[in-house]
Formats: structure tokens, C-alpha cells, sequence
């Protein structure tokens, strides 16, 4: 943890600048919201809120401050030419909304500013104003290795910060070899309290693929695998944001038995899970899997590929998954089949996996930290 001298200052409002279609970012909040001491008044800033297909994560007791939101001028569907098409708005659109950035900034200087991802840094920056900054794996790992130009950039942010959150050892090694900041690791935590009731399931019948549907997450190799060596088994699909391209190319790969569920609320997540005998998750890179721990902690197994997340897990964690061998064409049913043998017995968490993994114990402890010992806004 950074030194005191690197803390904000006591605060009475907590300002988040981020996405507000962003499960990850609007869960950060909500956990926040739940820790920080009464009066204190958490906000977020944002451009976005329910756009290209996304569902509506905010709510009226959320307190949004509205940049200019870009919503209705984006496309209808989640798509590449989507992405690259709002990477385009963002960037043209970053001056202006620094610009109202700055002004909220002058009318509520008291408040500490929490970026989530490199364009809300950038934003931040633009505006003239301290931030705390959380970049996205692929921000850090990939980028910067593709685009010398945003190397530069995300170089300058990261070392511009107040203080950077990553939630994995990747990303902490990645950050210092890229501009020598040393980032506070806050572990991806989950909602231990209500996973594990979900473990004591024994009929667990699912194959469930959890991830995006995009090229980064292999769902293509997932079903070919299947039809490959397990041409019977059914796979059931949640997922938090799609390609529509990728996703029609999915159609001719899938059997009668195959479930396509979307986005599933958090509760109806962790009831599938408890029906799940194999999670699989098998991107191309990855930093810290939160999906992946929740499965553990709801009792599945979980079929992923060897990456520098999984070797630091807790034994009782790391027991719970399947490292498999893409080159292997009998990979999927390799791990059906350990997948049978490790749910025969019931998932128990150790005290470390308890103390590392718990969303509640890891947020309360960064909370000091990051944003300083929140005073209630009366006293302020």
C-alpha cells in the first residue's frame, strides 16, 4: 500500500468517472457505497448509460452527473465496426468533455476522483483534475504492445495519477515496466456470502461458457472443441457484451440442446452456477477473472488455460481447475471429465481464500487508501 503522504485528503463526496454501462465499474460503486460512512455522498460522471444493446445498470438511487452523453450517437448493435466507431466519438469528444469535467470540478473541489479505464484518466487529465486511476487489463497487457502512440499516452497517465488500482500481479508488473509507478493491488473480490450457499448443489448438469462473446474469449473454439470430442453435450451461454458479427458466426456451430441466456442479473448467475458442473473460460489474455472465482466459490469446476492469475490462486482455488492443453483435440472432454471428479466433493474455502477473495474484506481495506478516511458530509 502507498504511503501516507500519497493519500487524498479526507473527503465528503466520492466523484467516479467512468462508463455507467460498465457492470465492473457500476459494481465498484456499489460496494463503495456500502462500506463508506453515512452522509457520505458517492457520485458518478459519465458519458454513457444505455447504449449499443447494453442493459441499464444505473438506478434512481444512483446520484449521475452527466458529461455529454454520447449514447444516441453511437450504433444500435455491439459490433467491431461499433467499437472502432465509438473509440472515434470518444476521442473527438474528450476535449469537450473535460470541459464539463473542469467545471464540476471548480463548483465541487472538496471531492476525491476515482477514473475507470485509460479514457476517463485521459479525460481527467485533460480537465486539470487529481484522480485515482483502475486501467482494464487489455489497457495494460495488449495495447501499449500494438500502438507506440498509446504507449506514449498511457505512460503519461499512469504516471500523472495520484495513486493506480490494478487487480492483478500481471498488471502491478506490466504498469511498472511501462512508466515505473508502483499500483496498489486490490484482488478482484466476489460476494462470498451469497456464492456459497450455492456450493452444497450436487446435481450439476451445465456446461456453461461466461464470458464475451468475441474473438478474445475463443467461444468459437469452445463449440468446435465440443462437437469435436463431445458432440452431445450441451453448452449453456451467459455473457456480459457480444460481437454481433462473431456471435451469427457462432449459429451453425451450435446443437438443439445449446441455451444462449444473454446477460443474466447477478442473482440469476449464481443460481445457474449452482446447476454448473464446468465454467469454461479460455481468452487469449487475462488479468483477473472475477466470473472465474465466482464459479469456484459457487462449487463448479473451471476449464481455463495456464496464465500467471491461476498460479498464485490458494490451493483450495487452484484445485478447482482444469488447466487444459488447446493443442489437444480432446481437450473439452478431458475436462468434462476432471470436471466430475473435483464437484464430487463440495467446494470449502480456506482462510486465505476468504481473507483474498472477499469483495467486502478487500474493498474495506483499500477504502482508507484510495480515497482517504471519508468524513460523513455534515461535518464536512
Amino acid at each position: 500500500m502507498p504511503d501516507a503522504s500519497a493519500r487524498p485528503a479526507p473527503t465528503a463526496d466520492l466523484a467516479f468517472v467512468g462508463n455507467g454501462r460498465c457492470y465492473h465499474t457500476m459494481d465498484w460503486i456499489r460496494t463503495v457505497q456500502g462500506l463508506l460512512p453515512p452522509g457520505v455522498r458517492v457520485s458518478l460522471l459519465t458519458d454513457l448509460i444505455d447504449s449499443e444493446g447494453h442493459d441499464v445498470l444505473v438506478g434512481p438511487q444512483d446520484h449521475i452527473v452527466n458529461l455529454i452523453n454520447i449514447d444516441r450517437l453511437l450504433l444500435k448493435e455491439q459490433s467491431r465496426l461499433g467499437d472502432k466507431w465509438r473509440n472515434v466519438v470518444k476521442l473527438l469528444m474528450s476535449p469537450f468533455q473535460a470541459l464539463v469535467l473542469r467545471r464540476y470540478y471548480k463548483k465541487q473541489s472538496a471531492n476525491v476522483y476515482h477514473a475507470h479505464t485509460m479514457y476517463y484518466m485521459l479525460v481527467c487529465a485533460l480537465a486539470g483534475v487529481p484522480f485515482v486511476g483502475t486501467p482494464q487489463g487489455s489497457e495494460i497487457l495488449v495495447r501499449p504492445y500494438r500502438s507506440g502512440f498509446y504507449r506514449w499516452m498511457a505512460t503519461r497517465l499512469l504516471q500523472k495519477a495520484r495513486l493506480i488500482t490494478v487487480d492483478s500481479i500481471a498488471m502491478r508488473d506490466g504498469i511498472k515496466r511501462l512508466s515505473g509507478v508502483d499500483a496498489v493491488l486490490i484482488q478482484n473480490g466476489v460476494q462470498v456470502e451469497a456464492l456459497l450457499p450455492h456450493a452444497a448443489q450436487t446435481h450439476r448438469p451445465r456446461v456453461l461458457s461466461i464470458r464475451g462473446l468475441t474473438d478474445l474469449y475463443r467461444i468459437e473454439e469452445i463449440l468446435t472443441a465440443r462437437n469435436r470430442s463431445e458432440p452431445e453435450q450441451a453448452l449453456t451461454f451467459i455473457y456480459p457484451f457480444w460481437d454481433v458479427e462473431y456471435k451469427n458466426n457462432l449459429t451453425p456451430l451450435m446443437i438443439a440442446g445449446d441455451q444462449d441466456l444473454g446477460r443474466l442479473e447477478r442473482a440469476a448467475m449464481f443460481s445457474l452456477l449452482s446447476e454448473t458442473l464446468l465454467v469454461i473460460s479460455i481468452p487469449r489474455s487475462d488479468s483477473s477473472p472475477r466470473s472465474v472465482y465466482e464459479s469456484i466459490f459457487a462449487g463448479a469446476a473451471v476449464a481455463t488455460v495456464d496464465a500467471p492469475w491461476n498460479r498464485v490462486l490458494p490451493a483450495c482455488m487452484q484445485a478447482r481447475l482444469v488447466i487444459v492443453d488447446l493443442e489437444d483435440p480432446a481437450w473439452f472432454a478431458t475436462a468434462t471429465t476432471r470436471a466430475r471428479e473435483i464437484t464430487s466433493q463440495r467446494y470449502v474455502p480456506s482462510a486465505e481464500a476468504l481473507e483474498n477473495f472477499s469483495q467486502r474484506r478487500s474493498m474495506q481495506a483499500a477504502i482508507p487508501a484510495l480515497y482517504g478516511t471519508a468524513r460523513s458530509a455534515q461535518a464536512a
